[in-house]
């Protein structure tokens, strides 16, 4: 399957060590996201267990497209391996937001445990675009289709897998 379209997004650098560090890429020809890099300007100390922080990833972006919107990801090494997720645990950039863009950073890891240090430049976040559906609504009495499953929340279809 392919997309027919790759919008063109406008990208306003808002810190020139970007310049440096590197734009936004694809590291890979199939990756499905980009690398956010932290643009703070010391080592920022991410003690474990308290209150997440917001890191600029050093620009804005122009979407403009009702169609498509961007995430942000925690990178599953640093997720996974370091304990570095996102407080929000995925982000959400709507097509009409234009202002900076920033990455709720969180130390996910035990108290009592070391804090994670972010260095200017370090790699934090990743950040995907996706195709965005906007359905209209039409309000029922009750629904035109049943379902088999109906109204059968957690747990209806069975447990394990």
């Amino acid at each position: 399957m392919s997309v027919d379209f790759a919008p063109a997004i406008e990208l306003r650098v808002l810190d020139p060590r970007l310049e440096d560090w590197g734009l936004p890429r694809y590291r890979t020809d199939m990756a499905a996201a980009v690398d956010l890099h932290a643009c703070v300007e010391a080592p920022l100390s991410l003690p474990p267990a308290t209150a997440p922080v917001l890191i600029p990833v050093g620009f804005a972006l122009s979407i403009a497209d009702p169609h498509v919107a961007a995430i942000l990801l925690p990178r599953s090494g640093l997720g996974h391996g370091r304990g570095l997720v996102l407080g929000n645990l995925v982000g959400l950039i709507d097509a009409d937001y234009q202002g900076p863009v920033m990455v709720s950073a969180w130390n996910r890891n035990p108290g009592g445990t070391d804090p994670i240090v972010v260095a200017p430049g370090d790699r934090i976040a990743q950040m995907a675009f996706v195709p965005i559906v906007r359905p209209t609504f039409r309000v029922v009495a009750d629904f035109t289709r049943r379902t088999a499953r109906g109204a059968g929340g957690f747990g209806s279809t069975g447990h394990g897998g």
